[in-house]
């Protein structure tokens, strides 16, 4: 599949929004096509003398917020269609943890350089062993991204509250019974009658299942949530945190601006090409021409295009020899 370096919104600074929509008319493959024959005229241009590859992927590799996520500072996400700094951490949201899903895994006979690093934005599967924190991790319990269900080695943010069947009997308050196969905790002592059931007691309060898009969990020892078939209350702040320009986000777009620049002017002439080909305008013919000449100026270092240079074994720049 094919990642995007560029997004719709780049489009706005050559192209209106509406010509955009009527070269594209809603297909959104039409921008994958574009972009793929600019990159690869770009490729084929630097690729040579350039750390290209690695230059694109640090805009195709820019993910959209997902309140799942936990993001350090320094990362880069989309956030409103708009590609955003994390300048103070983003928690995302924790939901109890009904399994261990990871265990310190020990083998002195494994590299830990050679480890993968855990990925939030990977899935995991049994017996598999991951890098977090300078720590071996083994997999016991698939999960990760495609499975919705990201869990992070060792983090829990939940403590497993005790229940028991109801019985007629007396119970402090918050004590949790299960009755009928749902759980209550006990709200209120007022008027309290320990022969009345939950279900048709007013001093008993069914306990919720746990919801992830809920994100107002109070740190208590009695906010309880159901989970699994198990009963839960935070034992930390478990509710993702929200992004909020200048206070945890900075608009900071880290791709690089010449690669930008032409790749969109590229682009839109693809995008024209498979519109009308035998009808591109002279300005779309003209910025193309204009793209291509940088692009071959570039290979040739009569400019600097403002990426990294591709080193020799000799770790010294790789120098073209002009016939």
């Amino acid at each position: 599949m094919y990642r995007r370096f560029l997004n719709n919104y780049d489009y706005l600074g050559v192209i209106s929004k509406e010509s955009l929509e009527q070269m594209t008319r809603g297909n959104e493959e039409r921008f994958i096509q574009a972009e793929e024959s600019a990159e690869m005229s770009i490729i084929e241009h630097l690729s040579e003398n350039y750390e290209i590859e690695k230059e694109l992927n640090k805009g195709k590799y820019i993910a959209g917020y997902n309140r799942a996520i936990t993001y350090p500072v320094g990362v880069h996400i989309y956030f409103e269609d708009k590609i955003y700094e994390v300048i103070r951490p983003i928690s995302g949201f924790k939901a109890p943890v009904d399994a261990d899903y990871w265990e310190e895994h020990v083998d002195i006979n494994v590299d830990q350089n050679t480890v993968p690093h855990y990925s939030q934005f990977q899935t995991y599967y049994k017996d598999e062993v991951v890098s977090y924190n300078g720590v071996l991790y083994k997999c016991l319990v698939e999960n990760g991204f495609k499975f919705n269900n990201i869990r992070i080695p060792m983090v829990n943010g939940w403590l497993e509250a005790e229940y028991e069947e109801w019985q007629p009997v007396d119970y402090e308050l918050w004590e949790i019974v299960l009755f009928d196969g749902d759980f209550y905790t006990l709200l209120s002592l007022d008027d309290f009658d320990n022969n009345i059931s939950p279900l048709d007691s007013d001093n008993w309060g069914a306990i919720a299942n746990y919801d992830s898009n809920h994100n107002e969990y109070e740190l208590s020892g009695h906010e309880y949530v159901v989970y699994n078939g198990k009963v839960f209350h935070p034992e930390i702040d478990v509710n993702a945190d929200i992004p909020e320009i200048e206070k945890n986000l900075s608009l900071n777009d880290c791709r690089n601006y010449n690669l930008k620049k032409h790749m969109v002017r590229l682009a839109v002439y693809e995008l024209t090409k498979l519109i009308a080909p035998n009808n591109v305008s002279v300005v779309r013919v003209k910025d193309y021409e204009d793209s291509m000449k940088w692009l071959s100026d570039a290979a040739r270092l009569k400019l600097n295009p403002k990426i990294p240079r591709k080193l020799a074994e000799d770790k010294k720049e790789v120098m073209i020899a002009f016939v």
